[in-house]
């Protein structure tokens, strides 16, 4: 606020009045993007994109490549305990 005309009063309890409802709006914006129910609702949205596409279709090369890996993961993990077991 570089002006060089002096400010009144009442601009300056205006400039403060915009500026409380600005930060209210951001206080309550944060509020709700905070809230453990929305926080929640976007995870669950952002799964359902993982697994469906925009027209509501699974998305079956990500299913596929999903369970392939955990079936391989699966199979690592039986070969340790086989080897292990030996012993």
């Amino acid at each position: 606020m570089s002006d060089t005309k002096a400010r009144t009063a009442e601009q300056i309890e205006a400039d403060i009045a915009a500026t409380r409802l600005r930060l209210a709006s951001t206080v309550d914006e944060l509020v709700d993007r905070a809230n453990p129910k929305n926080v929640a609702l976007r995870q669950v949205e952002q799964a359902k994109a993982q697994v469906f596409d925009e027209q509501g279709q699974l998305r079956t090369q990500k299913i596929v490549a999903v369970a392939g890996a955990v079936v391989g993961v699966v199979g690592v993990l039986l070969v340790i305990r086989r080897l292990v077991g030996r012993r």
